[in-house]
C-alpha cells in the first residue's frame, strides 16, 4: 500500500486509516467474502447438486474459492487480522443466497454467479491498484484470485445466466447486496 507520505500520495486528514488499518481492512473483506462465496456454492449445490454438469461445474468453482478462503484463513492469521464479527450472518446469507437462487433455476444460480463475480473482480481491481512492492505476495494473490473469480463470471455467462427471468433485476439486487456486504465486512 502507497505510504502516506509518498509524492503520489496525499497529505493524510484527520480520521485516515493508517497502513496497517487499511491492510487489516484488506484482509478481513477478502477473508468475509470468500467465505461468504463458499457458502453460496454450498447452498446453489444443495439445490442442484445432483444435476449431472451442474453439479461438477459447481463443485470446481467451491473447490478454487475454498481455496481462496484458506489462503485469507493463513493471512489473517500470521498478520493477527481479527475476521469480521459478521460471519455468522455471511454462514446464513450466503447459503440462503445460493440456495434460493438455484431454487429459481440453473440459469438464476449463474445469473448469482455472474452478479457476485463481477462485484468481486471490481473489488479485487480496486485492490491490486492499491498494493505495491512491499506487499508482493498479496498483490500476486489478489490477482490470482481475480483471475479464477473472472473464470467463474465467464463460466456462469456461458451457462445461460443472462436468460434468467428477470436477469436484470436479479443481477443489480445480488450486486448492491455484494457491495454492501463489502462495506460492512471491512468496518464490522
Amino acid at each position: 500500500m502507497s505510504e502516506p507520505n509518498s509524492p503520489e500520495a496525499p497529505a493524510p486528514m484527520p480520521g485516515d486509516l493508517s497502513a496497517a488499518q487499511r491492510l487489516a481492512r484488506l484482509l478481513r473483506v477478502d477473508q468475509a467474502g470468500e467465505y461468504g462465496a463458499v457458502r453460496i456454492y454450498q447452498g446453489q449445490r444443495a439445490v442442484l447438486g445432483s444435476r449431472p454438469g451442474c453439479a461438477e461445474l459447481l463443485r470446481h468453482m467451491e473447490e478454487q474459492e475454498r481455496h481462496h478462503l484458506q489462503t485469507f484463513n493463513r493471512m489473517v492469521g500470521e498478520r493477527r487480522v481479527r475476521p469480521t464479527l459478521l460471519q455468522p450472518l455471511w454462514h446464513l446469507a450466503g447459503f440462503a443466497l445460493g440456495a434460493g437462487t438455484a431454487l429459481l433455476g440453473e440459469k438464476a444460480a449463474m445469473a448469482c454467479t455472474v452478479a457476485v463475480e463481477e462485484v468481486i473482480e471490481q473489488h479485487y481491481a480496486g485492490q491490486a491498484a492499491q498494493l505495491d512492492d512491499g506487499e508482493a505476495e498479496l498483490l500476486r494473490t489478489v490477482e490470482q484470485f481475480r483471475a479464477e473469480e473472472m473464470e467463474h463470471r465467464d463460466i456462469g455467462l456461458a451457462h445461460g445466466a443472462e436468460q434468467a427471468p428477470g436477469y436484470p433485476l436479479l443481477s443489480a439486487a445480488i450486486k448492491t447486496g455484494s457491495k454492501l456486504a463489502i462495506w460492512l465486512s471491512k468496518r464490522i
